[in-house]
C-alpha cells in the first residue's frame, strides 16, 4: 500500500466518512471504486475490505445508502462540452465559474441552518449532510413517497446480498428526498444563473457557446436522485481522483500527461484556491487529515426548515399535479403528426440521445406544448428506456426505467411550470448547437411556434 493510503490519519478520516469510528463500526453498505463505470455488483465490498481498494491505489466511493442515516448529497461541477479536460488543465477558470453558485449554496444552506461537510473534487464541489432514520424529519420524509408502486419496483431491483438490508421504506424515503433536493436545485439555479458568467443548469444539460465562445456550464448535479438508492455512490474525501484517466479522457492511469495527481479533500481553513493547491500535494493532504474531520454532520433542524419551505412552494404543488396520474407504462402512445424532425428523429432513434438530459428536455418541452400531461411524457420516455431493441447499454435490471424517466421529465416540466425555465434556448439555433438538430433546415422547420405556445401559460 502507498504511504498515502497507509497514513493513520488518512485511514481514520476514511472510517469517519463511512459512518464509524473504525471500519468495523461503519454504517455505509459498501465501498467501491468510483469513476468510469455503472454499478458492478462484483466490485462492491463491505467497508471492512477497504484496504483491498487502497492496495490497488483506486479512487474510492461509499454507498449513498446508509444503515443509520439519510444522506443528503449535492454535487456541483464545471462542465465543458468542447474541452472536457478544461477543468483539470485550467482549474482556476473552472472553479471561478462555479463561485457564484457556491456562494448561493452557502447562503441558502446557512439560511436554513444546515452546515454540511464541504468537499472539493477534480472539477467541482460536494456538500453532504445527514439525518438519523429515527428523527422526526426522516419520518416525515418517509410519508412523502410520491409513488409507492415505483418505489417497490426500485426496491425489487436491489434484491439480496449486500443490499438485503436496504428496505422498501429506505427507497420510498429516498424518492421523497429527491423532491426536496430538486427544490434546492431550483433555488440555486434561480439565484445563481443571473450572476453567473456561464449557464447554471440542473444536471449536465448541453448548452451552446457562451461568453467565452465555449460550450461550458455549471451543473447542479442531482442526477443520483433519478436512480434506485442501491445503485448510487458518492466519492470519499482523502482518496485518489482518477476521473480523467478512468473515463478515457486521458490514455491510461499511469499519471503524467501534464496533469498532477489529485485527491478529493474537505475545504477547511482555506479558500477554494488554497484547496486547489492542497489537493495536488500529498504532504499537504496528509497534513490536512490531521486537522480536518470528514464525519458527515447531522443537520436535522436545518433539514426540517428546508422541508417546510419545499412543502409550501409552487414546486410542491406541481409535484402533486405530476403524481395525480399514473405512469401509464403500457399505454399505446400516439405521437402528434406535426412533431418537428429534431424530436421525432430523437424518439425513433433514441440511443443515446435520450439518455442525455438535453434530449429529455427537448422531448418534454415539445410534448408540453402539445398539451401532454408531464406524467404521460414520462411514460413515453419510460417505454423507450424499457425497450431492449434500442440496445441501451444500461442494465435496466439494476436501474429503473420508470424512475429515470420520472425524474428527468418531472425536473424539466417543473422548471417550466414554476417559471425558472424561461425557454431562452428552446429554438432551432440552440438545438443545433447542442447537437440535437442536423442543421439542414428541414424544409423550414421551426420551433418558434411551440415556444410561443409554452410561453403563454408559463407567464400567466
Amino acid at each position: 500500500m502507498s504511504a498515502f493510503y497507509s497514513d493513520p490519519a488518512i485511514r481514520r478520516r476514511l472510517a469517519e466518512y463511512l459512518g464509524g469510528d473504525s471500519l468495523d463500526t461503519a454504517t455505509a453498505f459498501y465501498v467501491t471504486h468510483s469513476d468510469g463505470c455503472l454499478l458492478q455488483r462484483g466490485e462492491l465490498h463491505p467497508p471492512a475490505d477497504l484496504a483491498k481498494l487502497m492496495d490497488q491505489e483506486l479512487d474510492i466511493a461509499r454507498s449513498l445508502a446508509d444503515r443509520e442515516s439519510l444522506l443528503f448529497h449535492l454535487d456541483i461541477e464545471y462542465v465543458n462540452f468542447d474541452s472536457p479536460l478544461m477543468a483539470y488543465e485550467n482549474p482556476g477558470h473552472a472553479f471561478a465559474m462555479q463561485e457564484p453558485a457556491v456562494r448561493v449554496i452557502e447562503e441558502l444552506l446557512l439560511g436554513w441552518g444546515i452546515t454540511p461537510l464541504h468537499l472539493i473534487t477534480g472539477q467541482g464541489h460536494h456538500f453532504i449532510w445527514r439525518v438519523d432514520f429515527g428523527s422526526k424529519v426522516a419520518r416525515r420524509l418517509a410519508g412523502l413517497d410520491p409513488d409507492p408502486d415505483l418505489s417497490r419496483s426500485c426496491h425489487a431491483r436491489a434484491g439480496s446480498g449486500v443490499f438485503s438490508e436496504i428496505s422498501l421504506e429506505m427507497q420510498g424515503t429516498f424518492a421523497a428526498m429527491a423532491l426536496v433536493m430538486e427544490y434546492l436545485a431550483h433555488r440555486i439555479k434561480w439565484l445563481a444563473a443571473p450572476v453567473s458568467a456561464v449557464p447554471v443548469e440542473i444536471t449536465a444539460v448541453h448548452v451552446g457557446p457562451g461568453a467565452f465562445a465555449r460550450r461550458e456550464m455549471v451543473s447542479i448535479d442531482v442526477s443520483e436522485y433519478g436512480d434506485p438508492l442501491h445503485t448510487r455512490m458518492i466519492r470519499m474525501p482523502y482518496t485518489n481522483y482518477l476521473k480523467p484517466w478512468l473515463t478515457g479522457l486521458l490514455p491510461d492511469a499511469a499519471f503524467g500527461d501534464g496533469l498532477p495527481r489529485l485527491r478529493a479533500i474537505p475545504i477547511f481553513e482555506m479558500d477554494v484556491y488554497g484547496a486547489i493547491a492542497c489537493r495536488e500535494d500529498e504532504a499537504s493532504v496528509r497534513e490536512l487529515a490531521l486537522r480536518a474531520c470528514s464525519k458527515i454532520p447531522i443537520q436535522e433542524e436545518g433539514t426540517t426548515r428546508l422541508l417546510e419551505e419545499y412543502l409550501g412552494s409552487d414546486l410542491r404543488r406541481f409535484h402533486e399535479e405530476f403524481y395525480s396520474v399514473s405512469l401509464h407504462v403500457d399505454a399505446p402512445f400516439t405521437l402528434p403528426e406535426d412533431l418537428p424532425l429534431c424530436v421525432s428523429d430523437l424518439l425513433e432513434w433514441p440511443n443515446d440521445r435520450l439518455l442525455k438530459p438535453a434530449g429529455i428536455q427537448l422531448v418534454t418541452r415539445m410534448l408540453l406544448s402539445f398539451g401532454w400531461h408531464p406524467r404521460h411524457i414520462a411514460g413515453l420516455i419510460r417505454s423507450r428506456f424499457a425497450n431492449p431493441a434500442y440496445g441501451w447499454g444500461v442494465d435496466w435490471k439494476e436501474y429503473d426505467p420508470g424512475m429515470r424517466a420520472d425524474f428527468y421529465t418531472r425536473l424539466f416540466a417543473g422548471l417550466w411550470k414554476t417559471g425558472v425555465d424561461e425557454l431562452v434556448d428552446f429554438n432551432c439555433v440552440s438545438t443545433a448547437e447542442k447537437g440535437f438538430c442536423s442543421g439542414a433546415n428541414h424544409l423550414g422547420c421551426s420551433l418558434s411556434a411551440f415556444k410561443e405556445t409554452l410561453s403563454k401559460p408559463a407567464s400567466s
